[in-house]
C-alpha cells in the first residue's frame, strides 16, 4: 500500500492498495464522531460492492443507509442532488456522521457537493472505484453538478476526509472505461512529468496500477497544495478540458469525459505546434500513446460548435480564458488568450 498525505484546509491522507475496501469501517470510526453514515453509489457500482461497504462499516459500528442514483453523467445534475439532500434529512444525519462516496467520479462529485452542502458541512469519504476517479476526481476537493449550460457550473471546494483507492475496484472496470482513466494518466505526464510519460510508452501498467496511481496523486497533491482554489498552478490539471468539455457537451454528454479529454489534449497540442509554441514531434508521439491506450484523438464537430460550448468554461474571465497549452513533451504552461481568438485555436486544432 502507498500512503499520499494531502496538506490542504483539511489534512487528509490518499491510500492506493488492495484489499482497501474491507478496511473502510476501521479508518471511519477512527475519523468520525458519529455512528451514522450515508452511502452514496450508482446503478452500475452498487451491485458490485454496496454490501461489501455496508458490511464494513456495520462491524464497526455503523448504522447504515444508501442512496443509489442512475449510473451516469446525465444523473450529476441539480434534481439528483436534491433528492439526495432530502434523503439526507429525512434518514436524520447530522454534521457528526458521515457520507461515503462509492463509485466513479459522478459520484464522488455529486456526494462532495452534496457534503459541502447539507447542514453547512457534512464529513465525508472518497471511495473511487474508476482508474480516472483514483488519478483525478477523488483527490483535490473539488465537487460539482452540471447545469445545462455546461458541466460542473455549481460546486464547491470541499476536502474529503479520507480517500481509500482499493485497486481491486480496477479489475471489474469494462475496458473502455479503463481508457478513460488513461486520459488523465496521460494528462499528468503532459504537463509535467516526462518520467511516466516513458513509463507509459514501454509498460502496461493494468495489471499492476499501484506505482502508476500513487505517482499521479502525488502530482495532483503537489498542485494543491500549491493553489487549493484553482487560480493558477492547478489549472495545469485542465490539459485537455476546455476543448473537451466543449466536446462532451456537443455530443449531449454521450461522449465519455476520458475521450473527450483525450481528443481536447491533441487539438490543444496540435494548435501550439502550429503557433509554434510546441515542438512538431510532440504531436504524434501523443497521438501514438492514446491509441496505444485505445483512446481517440479527433471529433466529427466543427470549430464553431465547440467554440460555442467552450464559451462557458470555468476557466473563463470576462474577455479572456485561460488555456493550458504544451511546450514540450512532458511539460506544459498556462497561456492567456481573448475569448474571440479562442476559435482559431480550436481552428488549428482541428486542422490536419
Amino acid at each position: 500500500m502507498t500512503t499520499v498525505s494531502v496538506r490542504a484546509s483539511r489534512s487528509y491522507e490518499v491510500k492506493v492498495g488492495r484489499g482497501l475496501l474491507d478496511t473502510l469501517g476501521a479508518e471511519a470510526a477512527a475519523l468520525l464522531k458519529g455512528r451514522t453514515a450515508a452511502i452514496v453509489s450508482d446503478s452500475n457500482v452498487a451491485p458490485l460492492y454496496l454490501d461489501r461497504t455496508k458490511a464494513s462499516l456495520e462491524q464497526a459500528g455503523f448504522q447504515v443507509c444508501s442512496f443509489v442514483f442512475p449510473a451516469g453523467e446525465g444523473s450529476k445534475n441539480g434534481q439528483t442532488y436534491l433528492d439526495l439532500l432530502e434523503f439526507l434529512a429525512e434518514h436524520q444525519i447530522t454534521r457528526s456522521d458521515g457520507l461515503v462516496a462509492l463509485g466513479g467520479g459522478v459520484v464522488g462529485d455529486l456526494t462532495g457537493f452534496a457534503a459541502a452542502t447539507f447542514l453547512r458541512g457534512v464529513d465525508f469519504i472518497q471511495i473511487p472505484t474508476t482508474l480516472l476517479a483514483a488519478v483525478d476526481a477523488s483527490v483535490g476537493g473539488k465537487t460539482a453538478i452540471d447545469l445545462k449550460n455546461g458541466k460542473n457550473l455549481a460546486g464547491a471546494f470541499y476536502q474529503p476526509r479520507l480517500v481509500l483507492c482499493d485497486l481491486d475496484t480496477l479489475d471489474t472496470l469494462p475496458a473502455e472505461t479503463f481508457a478513460d482513466g488513461c486520459a488523465e494518466v496521460i494528462k499528468y505526464g503532459m504537463i509535467g512529468d516526462p518520467g511516466l510519460l516513458d513509463l507509459l510508452e514501454t509498460t502496461d501498467f493494468k495489471k499492476d496500477p499501484e506505482e502508476i496511481v500513487a505517482r499521479c496523486v502525488a502530482q495532483k497533491r503537489d498542485l494543491v497544495e500549491q493553489d487549493e482554489f484553482d487560480t493558477g498552478a492547478r489549472q495545469l490539471l485542465n490539459l485537455g478540458h476546455t476543448i473537451g468539455h466543449g466536446i462532451e457537451a456537443c455530443s449531449g454528454y454521450q461522449l465519455s469525459h476520458g475521450k473527450a479529454v483525450a481528443i481536447g489534449m491533441t487539438l490543444i497540442t496540435r494548435a501550439a505546434v502550429s503557433f509554434g509554441l510546441c515542438p512538431a514531434e510532440a504531436l504524434p508521439r501523443l497521438q501514438s500513446l492514446l491509441k496505444k491506450y485505445r483512446l481517440p484523438d479527433a471529433t466529427e464537430y466543427g470549430a464553431q460548435a465547440l467554440y460555442e460550448k467552450t464559451l462557458s468554461d470555468k476557466k473563463r474571465t470576462g474577455s479572456t480564458i485561460r488555456l493550458v497549452v504544451p511546450t514540450a513533451w512532458g511539460r506544459s504552461q498556462l497561456h492567456q488568450v481573448a475569448v474571440p481568438d479562442l476559435l482559431q485555436w480550436i481552428e488549428k486544432g482541428l486542422s490536419l
